[in-house]
């Protein structure tokens, strides 16, 4: 039992690591889900008889896979005191993460009651959690996300305004537009998203290329938002003024890599040949040529293998950084490269 729920806990932690990749590789989530669900399934064997294992791990270390077990049990369990204490824990120890995980795990049927109750409750918390439960699972909550997307709490209209985009709820655009007047980052940032989602890119693109340079863990978003709000003549330019500044050089190289255009392959690997673009480079041909994720040899983790500038860069970082020659030698052999000398600026 001990075994099922550190287990559990350790591969589900990693499994959301990987989701947190740039880009994050399909295969190996699914991989690492099929091995926790084969955990899961010992948890569900045992039942109850897990729980002195499971509060001993989040007594221990009260991280993200702990908390997702916990959440996990308790809602699998239908245990409502369980529920109520997990959630507790988790306001204290400021982790809402394995929560939130739990909560996708489990099918909507499963938590319908409870996420109805949390919708309409007055804790912030509560209110989070029961749009991350819809967010999970593409739920519409009706009239209901109408007041959420003007919730009080910023942590929860942000979430809102996301959900309300991804659902196409066109009868709130113009809550998202009074929501990019809204004085949190966020907010205004997934009201800017919601827009882009509806077709109101014009108004957001200013708000989504400030977010997409503001180096916040939602930038990427902002910046995926602010290349599709267009127009591309006007998204080339903008990327390539910030190719002239060493600070948002990496969100343009990043950026080129979402038009979806192959020509600017060559391009792409000379920046993969600069210690401070090489991993953003890297990133944006993955995107374009999603096949090379199969190729192990155009990758590294060793900086000693792409030379002393790098190794001076890095130190003792390991990130995965792609080998601009073997690159190269894979773009040519599979003919990828634009015919003529190809494009050396954005």
């Amino acid at each position: 039992m001990r075994q099922h729920v550190e287990q559990a806990a350790f591969l589900w932690a990693q499994r959301d690591t990987w989701s947190l990749e740039d880009p994050p590789d399909e295969a190996v989530i699914a991989e690492i889900g099929q091995r926790l669900e084969i955990n899961l399934d010992g948890l569900r064997i045992v039942g109850s008889a897990a729980w002195p294992f499971v509060d001993r791990q989040l007594e221990d270390f009260p991280d993200k896979g702990e908390f997702f077990v916990a959440g996990w049990m308790a809602i699998e369990q239908g245990d409502a005191k369980r529920v109520e204490s997990t959630i507790e824990a988790a306001r204290q120890a400021e982790e809402r993460r394995g929560l939130v995980g739990a909560l996708s795990w489990h099918k909507p049927q499963k938590m319908g009651k409870l996420v109805r109750d949390w919708l309409g409750a007055h804790d912030a918390l509560l209110r989070y959690l029961g749009v991350a439960a819809c967010a999970a699972h593409d739920v519409d909550p009706k009239r209901l996300l109408g007041r959420l997307v003007r919730d009080p709490d910023a942590d929860t209209r942000a979430l809102s305004l996301r959900l309300a985009g991804r659902l196409k709820r066109t009868d709130l655009t113009q809550e998202m537009a009074a929501a990019m007047q809204a004085e949190d980052d966020a907010v205004r940032l997934w009201a800017g998203w919601a827009l882009t989602e509806l077709g109101y890119g014009d108004l957001a693109r200013a708000e989504l290329r400030k977010a997409a340079t503001a180096g916040t863990p939602d930038a990427l978003a902002a910046l995926r938002a602010a290349v599709k709000a267009g127009p591309e003549k006007e998204v080339r330019a903008w990327l390539g003024g910030l190719m002239k500044s060493s600070d948002t050089a990496p969100v343009a190289v990043r950026g080129i890599g979402m038009l979806g255009d192959r020509s600017v392959l060559p391009w792409l690997i000379k920046q993969m040949r600069k210690p401070e673009l090489a991993t953003t480079a890297g990133a944006a041909f993955l995107e374009l040529c999603a096949e090379a994720r199969d190729d192990d040899d155009l990758f590294t983790t060793d900086p000693v293998a792409l030379g002393p500038e790098f190794l001076h860069y890095f130190g003792d970082a390991t990130p995965r950084m792609p080998m601009a020659d073997k690159v190269m030698e894979w773009s040519m052999i599979g003919n990828r490269l634009p015919e003529g000398p190809g494009r050396d600026r954005l």
